[in-house]
């Protein structure tokens, strides 16, 4: 659950995946739509799964999604926390000829010692590309990582609660196919929350990319060399105990001016919490710079195990 400024990808060539391509030389749409459909229709039965799963409110379940923006929050030991996200993204011009890009990203934490938590994701991306140009479909690139909490703020004092996060980034997607970067990642980032009343929240990340490259498909910031630093700003406020919206403006810049890329985008969203252990998520992206998707929404779910499956009282 770190900030997610995903990183800057080379724009792909019409002869890297057209004509040229040998072994890619098929009809326009054919290669990414039957990998990509089949996994559509998994995730809306892993989605209608969990939403049937139970209707009963119970008390509330913190999820950090659909923001990219972390909180200090960590799992609780014997406890399983699954996270799953659908965001379809319609890129900026700079990237053509890629057009749209469709993520779908699996993660799961658990709850050990002394306030860690240890975090593993993985994302599918279905990239589809204009007339001429082959589409890309995949697993991209896993992430590892441990977040450790180090201080609960506590009642009637200024200082916030602080987190950090380390992650690293593993080279599982296709890079030639745009999926992955064919780097390794590694990533710390800075986490304080802090609360202005007992509905009302703000948290803030501040991370640096020290080195490899955060890519996801053709959105974010790439680096081969030099750091990345990114940040982001979020507003949650409890407006029952069953919803939850917010606000966040989350980016990135590289300390390599031969980039010559940024990220800046925003986010507004919501959590509904459908019973103890259950949350649906959703989220409406607008972003500037070639790093960013020029507009984007975002659907999902959080699951505490075995939580879910206990009666609520």
């Amino acid at each position: 659950m770190f900030l997610e400024v995903q990183a800057i990808r080379r724009k792909p060539k019409v002869d890297e995946f057209g004509a040229a391509g040998g072994a890619l030389q098929l009809p326009r749409g054919v290669w990414v739509s039957l990998s990509a459909n089949s996994f559509m229709r998994l995730q809306l039965r892993l989605f209608l799964f969990f939403l049937l799963a139970s209707m009963v409110p119970g008390p509330r379940m913190r999820a950090q999604i659909p923001f990219y923006t972390d909180d200090t929050e960590v799992t609780a030991r014997k406890i399983l926390h699954v996270e799953f996200f659908n965001e379809i993204d319609a890129l900026q011009s700079a990237q053509f000829p890629s057009l749209r890009q469709n993520t779908s990203n699996f993660k799961i934490n658990t709850g050990l010692a002394r306030d860690l938590e240890l975090d593993f994701d993985v994302p599918h991306i279905s990239i589809y590309r204009a007339n001429g140009t082959i589409g890309s479909s995949g697993i991209g690139d896993a992430n590892m990582g441990l977040k450790w909490k180090l201080h609960q703020v506590l009642p009637g004092s200024w200082v916030p609660s602080l987190a950090t996060t380390f992650y690293v980034e593993f080279p599982t997607g296709n890079a030639s196919h745009q999926l992955g970067s064919g780097l390794t990642d590694y990533w710390l980032n800075f986490i304080l929350q802090k609360p202005f009343s007992e509905k009302t929240r703000v948290n803030a990340n501040l991370g640096v990319l020290f080195a490899g490259n955060t890519s996801t498909g053709d959105v974010g910031i790439r680096t081969t060399r030099g750091q990345v630093y990114t940040g982001g700003l979020s507003v949650l406020h409890d407006f029952s105990p069953t919803w939850t919206l917010g606000a966040e403006i989350y980016g990135g810049v590289a300390d390599n001016d031969q980039l010559g890329r940024r990220q800046l985008q925003g986010m507004v969203g919501g959590q509904y919490n459908v019973r103890s252990g259950l949350t649906l998520t959703f989220g409406l992206i607008v972003g500037k710079y070639e790093a960013s998707p020029r507009i984007g929404g975002q659907i999902g779910f959080a699951m505490d195990f075995p939580s879910v499956w206990r009666a609520t009282p």
